[in-house]
């Protein structure tokens, strides 16, 4: 018997195994960019289209075919061949899953892809129950095999090659066209291999309609619509809320804002950046599941603060955003000043009692769509001002703030650069005794001549190698050329020590003896020339492992002495534990020493240094009537301009020369 079709039917068919294709493909398409639960949401829901388009189209197909008798389908067969089609959908797209892919694989795609297709034919084929015997012509069975195999792969091949580009719509079109021909071909390639033989007397003109194959066939359709739909929704709202929220506090997060700055282009905003002060110090001791609890918190109070102008975002870390519409200073500081406060109150988590201050950089002006990266560069830069100036406050961003920065940045970047290239070079501040009236020692001072900023101050670099962590590779040089400069005066006759000031970085490496060592030894400096100063903010840090290394320093037979006694952090109850040598009080002492209450306190001072065996050396000198109030009570090693400012090496022994004369 010849095989006769509907047109309508079988332009239907085609049209919805291209349709089911492209819908297929394109919710494929996110499984590779997907993770965990949304990866197997993606694969299952493009396995359900294309498997339920591919059943469709073979039985709207079926349905378009004249069988001139009535016919039946057997259900449970017809169900597998549709189980059989998602299932080899669910394979071919999980095999070519992986963004980066070999062609065996997608060649392994289109075998199980196109193997499915068969297979859902043949058993649909099957399901049919008709007086009619079925007789295959085994070249065309042939044929319709190569045809589903090979335009599987190649449909494959196009989807895999330009899935991850941003334009792929009329390429995975294209796609979806070939694998639309892949299974409408292989369907009526089979069917014209299939010559049905009617038993005689049930030859009938007119078309039977299994009601069970329309239902099923619409129900299918339905839910192919029905999935695609849920894919875009979850896609649309779903995947984008997790695109453009912080999943720890619940805020916008850099995306949203990204987005915001966009839709506001051109419009003048502010911007509040702020900062976490004590955020990582919570996070390395308590763990990071108590810094993502605190948070969670600090996100619940910033999130009170929203309106339809004002705008919250964590962007980062413990880095938080406000975006406020319209708005001018007074009300940017208002807010600024309201959220520090909150932040500054307790935080109850899991039994531990947190305080956390912020830092707050202010900036507003008018935002532009292609750089409001600019904007956001000036309230960083004020935050960190803000943290500079002692944090728990905020700062308004100025030009001449940006310059500074500018600086800074350029500074820092020149860093290593001026390590390398020698810029660096030290200079030496005498200390006097005056009892014996003569010298004490040096101070060796770092001092940077920058090739393009000139003379650069301590007092501008060393705050920055202090939070870059580049202090510890300056003080090893520092250390290593002051040893050797120290010997190099002594080949000279001047047999005076060299004191070296530590960063408590240096604390943290575990290797501080053994490197002051190995400089001794290089240089054959003897131990007794050369004294280390530390600071009182290394109290702050762990006490034990301090006193445990100064110890180890004293062994080398190193001297130890407190430099700026006094200020900062008081360190009295652990003068008698630490084992120094000398206290140095700072100049905030020899400042206005004539009032009584200054030369009380320096009394007091000298009397307990006295009481534990410790030197003192009073720094800041600059007039005679400072030496002699220091004098009378009791102090007699001092260090200042009154001496001397500092000296660079090649002139220290021409200035001994002249001390010695007068």
């Amino acid at each position: 018997m010849n095989n006769n079709y509907n047109i309508v039917l079988v332009t239907i068919s085609i049209l919805i195994a291209i349709v089911a294709s492209y819908s297929a493909l394109s919710i494929a398409a996110k499984i590779s960019n997907s993770m965990g639960r949304s990866k197997i949401f993606w694969l299952v829901a493009g396995s359900i289209v294309m498997g339920a388009g591919v059943w469709s189209m073979h039985f709207i197909g079926m349905l378009a075919h004249h069988s001139h008798g009535l016919v039946e389908y057997n259900v449970p067969i017809t169900i597998l061949s549709m189980i059989a089609s998602i299932v080899s959908s669910f394979l071919a797209f999980y095999i070519t899953m992986p963004k980066a892919i070999h062609w065996f694989k997608i060649a392994l795609g289109g075998i199980v892809m196109g193997s499915g297709i068969v297979a859902m034919h043949y058993l649909g084929m099957e399901a049919m129950i008709m007086d009619a015997e079925m007789v295959y012509d085994l070249n065309l069975v042939a044929l319709s095999v190569i045809i589903a195999l090979f335009t599987s792969y190649a449909a494959l091949f196009l989807f895999t090659k330009f899935r991850n580009h941003p334009s792929t719509s009329l390429l995975k079109w294209l796609s979806a066209v070939i694998m639309g021909i892949a299974i409408s071909g292989m369907h009526y390639t089979g069917m014209n291999a299939t010559t049905f033989h009617m038993a005689e007397g049930h030859m009938s003109h007119q078309q039977h309609l299994d009601l069970f194959l329309v239902f099923g066939v619409v129900t299918t359709i339905f839910v192919i619509i029905i999935v695609s739909w849920a894919a875009m929704f979850f896609d649309r709202y779903v995947l984008e809320k997790l695109a453009y929220q912080d999943n720890i506090t619940g805020l916008a997060n850099r995306n949203e804002m990204t987005r915001h700055f966009r839709k506001m282009s051109g419009e003048v905003i502010g911007v509040l950046y702020l900062d976490l002060d004590q955020f990582k110090a919570i996070n390395d001791t308590l763990g990071h599941e108590i810094g993502d609890l605190l948070l969670k918190e600090v996100g619940g109070i910033l999130r009170e603060f929203e309106t339809q102008q004002i705008h919250a975002y964590r962007i980062g870390g413990d880095e938080f955003l406000f975006i406020i519409d319209h708005s001018d200073i007074q009300e940017m500081e208002r807010i600024a000043d309201e959220i520090l406060g909150e932040i500054k109150q307790p935080f109850q988590i899991v039994n531990n009692e947190l305080y956390v201050t912020g830092s707050i950089g202010i900036a507003v002006d008018p935002v532009m769509e292609s750089d409001h990266s600019r904007l956001l560069r000036a309230a960083d830069t004020a935050m960190y001002t803000a943290k500079r100036n002692g944090k728990n406050r905020y700062c308004i961003y100025t030009e001449e703030m940006g310059v500074k920065e500018v600086r800074r940045m350029e500074l820092e970047k020149d860093l290593q650069r001026a390590l390398e290239d020698e810029q660096f070079f030290l200079e030496y501040q005498p200390k006097w005794n005056v009892k014996t009236d003569s010298l004490y020692g040096f101070e060796a001072l770092v001092r940077w001549e920058h090739p393009r900023l000139g003379l650069v101050s301590p007092g501008e670099f060393i705050p920055i190698t202090e939070e870059n962590g580049f202090i510890v590779p300056l003080t090893k040089w520092t250390l290593e050329k002051a040893c050797q400069q120290c010997q190099m005066w002594q080949q000279q006759g001047i047999n005076q020590p060299v004191s070296v000031n530590l960063s408590p970085r240096l604390f943290q490496t575990d290797t501080l003896s053994r490197l002051v060592e190995g400089v001794l030894d290089e240089f054959e400096l003897e131990p007794s020339y050369l004294e280390l100063e530390i600071t009182e903010s290394m109290m702050l840090h762990d006490v034990e492992d301090i006193v445990k290394q100064l110890t180890e320093l004293r062994q080398l037979g190193v001297r130890i002495s407190m430099d700026d006694f006094g200020t900062g952090y008081s360190s009295i109850g652990l003068l008698d534990t630490l084992p120094i040598n000398t206290v140095k009080l700072d100049r905030i002492f020899t400042k206005d020493i004539d009032k009584p209450s200054k030369q009380a306190i320096i009394q007091a001072i000298l009397i307990l240094a006295e009481s534990l065996g410790l030197d003192v050396i009073a720094e800041g000198v600059e007039l005679k009537q400072d030496i002699e109030h220091l004098t009378k009570l009791g102090c007699f090693v001092m260090q200042g301009f009154y001496y001397s400012k500092p000296i660079k090496f090649e002139s220290i022994e021409d200035w001994t020369i002249q001390m010695g004369s007068n």
